[in-house]
């Protein structure tokens, strides 16, 4: 049962890695070569709104579904997983908005705190604050 779990959590990873890795043909973003390029004088790309909040709504989607199953087989709580799910939820909840706000004045907010936001909306960022965090919750509930 113990490697069914370890092969769970590999595959979540390689999930996640995936994403990321099948970005530029899974999702409209023309955001990707503009920060890929990282200058701050290159042109704003031309986009359409809905086609870009959708795609960073489904990749945000598919990013919190593999990361619940990783938290999950890493603890095997049902409770924690969910609790996972609500901080992603809250993190996206406020980058997101912080994100596409910084989109409609053409990054005049920040370039660097634009693309930090941005990476808070496409990566699973969160997730490494989380585990190491549960770890420790699980060490000193041991402990106790």
């Amino acid at each position: 049962m113990k490697m069914l779990n370890w092969f769970v959590i590999i595959l979540g990873i390689f999930g996640l890695i995936g994403v990321r890795v099948m970005e530029e043909h899974l999702f409209y973003d023309p955001f990707l070569d503009y920060f890929h390029l990282a200058n701050k004088d290159a042109p704003f790309p031309d986009f359409v709104w809905f086609p870009l909040i959708l795609n960073y709504l489904f990749r945000f989607l598919l990013n919190l579904i593999l990361s619940a199953v990783v938290v999950h087989f890493i603890f095997k709580n049902k409770q924690w997983t969910i609790q996972a799910m609500i901080l992603m939820l809250i993190v996206f909840a406020i980058t997101f908005p912080l994100y596409l706000y910084s989109i409609s004045t053409k990054f005049e907010i920040g370039y660097l705190f634009s693309f930090y936001m941005r990476r808070f909306v496409i990566q699973p960022l969160i997730l490494l604050l989380i585990i190491p965090l549960f770890y420790y919750r699980k060490h000193t509930l041991s402990q106790s």
